[in-house]
């Protein structure tokens, strides 16, 4: 089966890997990205790929998606089907708290995209959403699971949930469109995504690298004396898109959280990074507090497992190695 992939923010964490093995695979990826949060440089080596089409578009300006939706009416009777992914998300965490940063991108974006999708006769929309959603109830014994019944912070607690707030609102517009017959596809829930090619310290893996490779020490925010995640390398966040857009039968709408269940303090995390590094006894500081953050935040994964097979295969450790080797190269 010939297919046309078509990427927004693809120059991000599971865009760039997703459009890298899609093209690998033979498949043309049409993606755009306007830089707000990467660079072309995490997709520098599909430059001069055929089946790799770039545009440093907006996904909010309405002439730059006209361009791309031409593109893809012209591509379309080239091939069989055609996937739409949206990996655009203003997802650092300084911005969560403020609703107009995140508004326009994660909602009014996505659904201008969902219906270009729709319009132009794509198969299946892959809308990637976010484990923020589960707020303050983001453990459980065995995992959060997406049928969960969600307990939010609201506006009395912190704006942070804001964030959350629009992501979950994009899973309902996604469903909706395929109750109503008009695409296939499912929203997925990521966990903690990290990336060797991440550009900005504001994650907390690259804050952590570069602040022990610079200082030999790390300044953490006073939630992180108790703090314990799970992080997902973005080789596996891609192969979760790639797996769930192959079963046909799992695009019915739903939601699928995507995460690894290798749990881990900060603290340990840290130690951690300055092994790999090279530092020895790191020293640790702590200044600020963030209201609304969950000390765990612990996902199920069964649904996407036995629906599609897939399972993360990338360790922690694994993955700061090849983290660091980016960062020190």
């Amino acid at each position: 089966m010939k297919e046309l992939y078509v990427v927004s923010g693809v120059t991000g964490m599971t865009g760039s890997e997703l459009a890298r093995q899609a093209v690998g695979a033979g498949t043309k990826v049409i993606g755009f990205d306007n830089f707000f949060a990467s660079s072309f440089a995490s997709v520098e080596d599909l430059r001069e790929n055929p089946l790799f089409v770039f545009h440093p578009f907006d996904l909010n300006d309405p002439e730059q998606m006209e361009t791309v939706r031409r593109e893809v009416l012209a591509e379309a009777p080239r091939v069989d089907r055609i996937v739409y992914v949206n990996c655009a998300a203003v997802v650092h965490t300084e911005h969560f708290y403020h609703v107009n940063r995140t508004f326009q991108t994660n909602v009014v974006g996505m659904k201008q995209f969902l219906d270009q999708a729709i319009a132009v006769g794509a198969d299946t929309y892959i809308n990637c959403s976010t484990s923020e959603v589960y707020s303050m109830a983001s453990w459980a014994e065995g995992g959060v699971k997406e049928s969960d019944y969600i307990r939010l912070a609201n506006a009395e607690h912190s704006q942070r949930t804001s964030y959350a707030t629009g992501k979950l609102l994009t899973e309902f517009f996604l469903r909706d469109a395929v109750d109503e017959g008009q695409i296939k596809g499912c929203s997925i829930r990521f966990a903690n995504v990290y990336s060797k090619s991440e550009l900005y310290p504001k994650h907390i893996i690259p804050h952590i690298l570069r602040q022990l490779r610079d200082t030999g020490g790390v300044e953490l925010l006073e939630n992180s004396r108790k703090n314990r995640r799970t992080f997902l390398y973005n080789a596996d966040s891609c192969s979760a898109v790639l797996a769930l857009i192959r079963t046909p039968s799992a695009l019915d709408g739903s939601v699928y959280n995507v995460a690894t269940e290798e749990e881990i303090s900060i603290l340990d995390l840290v130690r951690l990074c300055a092994d790999k590094l090279g530092v020895a006894d790191p020293k640790i500081t702590f200044n600020g507090y963030r209201a609304s953050d969950p000390e765990r935040r612990v996902l199920n994964t069964e649904k996407i497992r036995s629906r599609t097979g897939w399972a993360p295969s990338v360790p922690l450790e694994q993955g700061i190695e090849a983290c660091v080797r980016e960062l020190t190269k």
